[in-house]
């Protein structure tokens, strides 16, 4: 049974070299934005795109028949198993075991892929899925490498809403079994990737050359600002960030307004509010409370509106208008109820590293720099 036995040794892989592994040259792979839905999907498995979830858990795709199973006595199995989306609604994932290879022993593992966009999710085989990237020393592309990932397989009826070439999505969490931990735990990256939307993602500890007007190439990730991640324990999978106010300036004069104090904190114990990241909600969504405007304002909220003064600040420039909609139970983008999210649109064009070891995100505003994601070798992909 070929099929098992190299799914196998992928399982085996993933179970006993996160420990021993020595650190291999970093992983690149290009990413592309959908015109048709402003989603970004990742061009890592040899046969389709996938999309790019950053709070995604898991690994998932449709999947060809036959196919590899995981037994379910194995650790990967357990950790599949932990991965149940907590709202969701099922579509009918029929017989997914058909075409199934048998397991090399004992019962064959369930994933429970689900769908960011659409909020539904399905019951599928756990399986191994080929996929390639290209190394890079931060600089340059040096040579494609390949490599397989443990992930759910998924009906057809899941992508639904999904980028019209993608067959499922690459999950970017902390979650043992989504693509970033996967390839931390094969190739000893550790803790630390960086996006460029809508251009690349980097796995592994990489400089991140940009071309600039001025001054050649650059590395960013050592001269950008850094600020804490935050831990929700109702939502582990998320990337949450201390946001303290939103505040707006045109015209050169800044409006000494911002979101009532507190309004975007996040509750340690019930892992209420808070700010998250989101590369699957196109812009920003907040729930804080409006209340009837008074002339000649349209927008108001309830409370104090301090002018806050934050030690590092996160501009969107170019823009004609701020929209601030209100979340409702049913739309959450994510599990956890945030208090915001911060949607695709306005991280595009950042270089946003991230260290899970050291608990950190660096983010750099690529515009006012004179700089794009575009700028970099490892966007030509």
């Amino acid at each position: 049974m070929p099929y098992a036995v190299s799914l196998l040794l992928v399982v085996l892989l993933l179970q006993c070299t996160a420990a021993q592994a020595s650190q291999q040259p970093p992983l690149v792979s290009r990413i592309t934005k959908d015109a048709t839905s402003s989603l970004y999907t990742i061009s890592i498995k040899d046969d389709a795109p996938l999309l790019v979830d950053l709070a995604g858990p898991l690994v998932w795709s449709t999947c060809p028949s036959p196919h590899a199973t995981v037994p379910c006595q194995f650790d990967t199995c357990r950790a599949a198993n932990q991965q149940r989306p907590r709202r969701c609604r099922y579509v009918d994932a029929g017989a997914f075991w058909a075409g199934r290879e048998p397991p090399a022993w004992g019962c064959a593992c369930a994933a429970h892929p689900f769908n960011p966009v659409t909020g539904e999710c399905s019951t599928g085989d756990l399986t191994s899925f080929a996929m390639s990237a290209n190394t890079t020393n931060g600089t340059d592309l040096l040579y494609p490498e390949a490599f397989a990932a443990v992930g759910g397989c998924a009906p057809g009826r899941l992508l639904a809403s999904l980028p019209a070439a993608a067959t499922g999505v690459a999950g970017f969490s902390r979650d043992p079994l989504s693509l970033r931990s996967q390839l931390a735990a094969q190739r000893g990256f550790g803790g630390r990737f960086a996006l460029c939307l809508p251009a690349f993602a980097a796995f592994g500890g990489t400089p991140v050359y940009l071309g600039t007007e001025s001054r050649g190439l650059v590395e960013y990730t050592g001269s950008i600002p850094y600020a804490p991640l935050l831990a929700n324990p109702r939502n582990p999978s998320g990337y949450y960030i201390p946001v303290k106010g939103i505040s707006m300036s045109w015209h050169g004069v800044d409006v000494a307004a911002s979101l009532p104090n507190g309004a975007l904190d996040l509750d340690g114990r019930t892992g209420r509010g808070g700010v998250v990241l989101s590369t699957v909600t196109p812009g920003k969504v907040t729930d804080v409370k409006r209340v009837p405007a008074v002339k000649p304002f349209q927008l108001c909220y309830n409370g104090a509106f301090p002018l806050l003064k934050r030690p590092v600040s996160y501009d969107v420039d170019g823009a004609m208008c701020v929209g601030i909609l209100e979340m409702e139970p049913g739309a959450m983008p994510v599990d956890g109820e945030p208090a915001a999210v911060i949607g695709g649109k306005t991280i595009e064009n950042n270089l946003l590293v991230f260290d899970l070891e050291k608990g950190v995100l660096g983010f750099s505003l690529l515009d006012f720099q004179s700089t794009s994601c575009y700028s970099s070798n490892l966007s030509r992909l």
